[in-house]
């Protein structure tokens, strides 16, 4: 037995065999339907030129998600080059062919960011243009619907919209003007997205069953199907948002197997906080997980700004960047650094397990077979006066790069005394780990420069980073210790330093 994969496409139903779970939205726009105005660049979610929106029902996402809202459905952009067609089930699919007109040949009536990026001479060679015009296209939406509840509202600045851009590359350096087009963009109502009757469509949608084939997909809906089906099938493959097992089949080649979808169980979908935690479910996007992090903890936007760009962060999730495992991964150093547990589930059990307990080994986790991480579980015991966590990534580029290295801190002073310290950094060992020897030379001593250099001594012992091509074990080593004494400029008793300023940040915020 099998069901297809139905969904929105230019405001109509479609249904897909789901025999080819992992083909991706951008081979079936291109090939099966022509819609070539969504181009391939890097095919694996760097440059943003396949760029398009996915519309959804917004009643089971969490409070707070950063999906834009309008006309009573919420959006998203992500990359159509990862995204597999199985994950478009319930939704609507918008690509830049929905915008001029209403069709690809009626150009009398343009998008505002199409307009704008015309009159400001934002198309340079015009290969990256759609996935522009597809994220200022979210941006304006986005300020649209906000003035239509608030008219008074303030349209997003500069260095707002750098940031929104951020997982747009423009390789002719056409930067200027694209951001010219976008402050432009954001004076013009003109014509809106497309949305008119798109929230009773996919009302109707939810009825159908999810896409199925034997042996080959699964889109369970609840965890309990999802517990049963990962119990029965130990060795199939989770795929959330496949921001990290796209580039598997885009790059490698590599089958993936039977798999498992997430993205439609509610209760992985959930973030909820009480008295002592914050717990963050294993299908919620980056962005939606980051956005919690940083309204408890503040200083951790550093890491949510610069965390890949908007479309990859808008599809993947942060259970899934934790259990992925890289060494290098950007969430576990600032989880373990938090306390973080997590919460596995294997049938009926369940389980808790610290975060820093979760690697073994290079890409080795303490997964049991049939068991999978159902959420994570942030401890709020970081919070208040005493305690102060940082994020801290090193890499080449500001937007959308892979850390050389990166760090999480938590650190709880008692007067002028360290009390309790905890130091974990990626990018230094085969998994990421904490600094424990350096976090010996801290606890119970006072907050001094003398104490700084004895931590940043044991930090020296701590690791034996690798060289390779992002950077130099010599450079890791006086990365992490320059690392360990911003936290101390910053938060030492005298004369603290402000965090902002012990930056540098290349992109001008005006």
């Amino acid at each position: 037995m099998s069901a297809p994969i139905r969904f929105l496409f230019r405001g109509q139903p479609v249904a897909v065999p789901a025999d080819t779970p992992t083909r991706t939205v951008l081979q079936w726009l291109r090939e099966d339907r022509q819609a070539c105005g969504t181009k391939e660049g890097c095919a694996e979610g760097d440059c943003g030129a396949c760029t398009v929106l996915v519309a959804e029902l917004p009643e089971t996402l969490p409070e707070g998600s950063q999906a834009v809202r309008s006309a009573g459905l919420a959006l998203r952009p992500v990359n159509a080059c990862i995204r597999f067609l199985p994950s478009l089930h319930g939704k609507a699919l918008l690509t830049v062919e929905d915008l001029a007109g209403g069709a690809p040949s009626d150009t009398s009536t343009l998008h505002p960011a199409q307009q704008a990026l015309v009159d400001c001479h934002g198309a340079q060679c015009g290969f990256c243009t759609p996935g522009f015009v597809m994220t200022l296209a979210a941006v304006h939406e986005a300020h649209q619907a906000h003035q239509d509840s608030n008219p008074t509202a303030c349209a997003p600045g500069r260095g707002a919209l750098a940031d929104a851009l951020a997982g747009n590359l423009c390789r002719c350096t056409g930067y200027r003007p694209i951001l010219d087009a976008a402050q432009q963009m954001l004076a013009q109502t003109g014509p809106r997205l497309p949305l008119a009757g798109l929230r009773d469509q996919l009302l109707a949608l939810q009825a159908a069953p999810a896409p199925s084939v034997e042996g080959l997909v699964h889109v369970p809906r609840d965890l309990a199907s999802l517990a049963r089906l990962r119990a029965d099938k130990p060795e199939a493959r989770l795929v959330a948002g496949a921001t990290d097992v796209g580039l598997w089949v885009t790059k490698q080649m590599r089958p993936l197997g039977e798999l498992i979808f997430l993205g439609d169980v509610a209760e992985l979908r959930r973030i909820e906080a009480t008295a002592t935690a914050l717990r963050i479910g294993a299908a919620v996007t980056l962005e939606d997980a980051w956005a919690a992090l940083v309204a408890r903890w503040p200083a951790l936007h550093e890491m949510h700004r610069r965390f890949a760009g908007p479309p990859v962060r808008h599809a993947g999730t942060l259970v899934g960047n934790l259990a992925n495992g890289s060494p290098i991964g950007d969430g576990p150093p600032v989880l373990i650094a938090l306390g973080a547990e997590l919460l596995l589930r294997r049938g009926e059990a369940q389980r808790r397990l610290p975060l820093q307990d979760f690697y073994l080994d290079y890409m080795k986790n303490a997964l049991q077979p049939g068991e999978f991480v159902e959420a994570v579980e942030v401890p709020l015991q970081t919070l208040g006066a005493s305690w102060v966590a940082q994020a801290h990534k090193i890499s080449k580029r500001l937007d959308c790069d892979i850390s050389a290295v990166s760090a999480g801190f938590a650190l709880r002073l008692e007067g002028e005394r360290v009390a309790e310290a905890r130091l974990a950094y990626g990018g230094m060992a085969a998994t990421v780990r904490r600094a424990t020897g350096a976090e010996a030379a801290l606890v119970g001593q006072p907050w001094t420069e003398a104490t700084l250099r004895a931590a940043q001594a044991a930090l020296a012992r701590d690791f034996t980073p690798l060289s390779d091509l992002r950077a130099s074990a010599d450079y890791r080593h006086a990365t992490a210790a320059a690392l360990l004494e911003r936290l101390w400029l910053s938060t030492r008793p005298h004369d603290p330093v402000p965090l902002e300023q012990l930056r540098v940040d290349l992109r001008t915020p005006a």
